[in-house]
């Protein structure tokens, strides 16, 4: 399926709020509450990027965030035998590396997924 095409004005808005979106995605290293913020507007945004190549942005936006909460939950609970610790510090390089992959792509106007 081809992806639906934007005008220039359109595509450079989309393009930057998803840039934004990958900013507070790497902050979330830091400052956890960001990843909250990045995720509910993927959610509130996502029919604007349907269709369109930005949408498998959104796609690996809102599935790092979900896995980043399922690998946080389990640090949090094997935090007491001290291999919380370093599944918390996996998860932070894990989630480091999406958001940098993922706006290398988004500058070179790549999809996530691509042949």
């Amino acid at each position: 399926m081809e992806p639906i095409p934007l005008d220039a004005d359109r595509q450079q808005s989309l393009k930057t709020l998803t840039a934004v979106l990958y900013a507070l995605y790497g902050a979330s290293v830091f400052f956890g509450v960001t990843a909250l913020i990045a995720v509910a507007i993927n959610y509130l945004k996502g029919r604007q990027v349907a269709g369109t190549w930005l949408a498998s942005h959104f796609r690996w936006q809102i599935r790092t965030f979900w896995f980043a909460l399922l690998w946080a939950a389990l640090g949090a609970l094997t935090y007491f035998i001290v291999i919380g610790v370093v599944i918390w510090f996996l998860e932070g390089v894990w989630v480091i590396y999406r958001a940098v992959r993922g706006w290398l792509n988004l500058n070179e106007n790549r999809p996530m997924y691509y042949q």
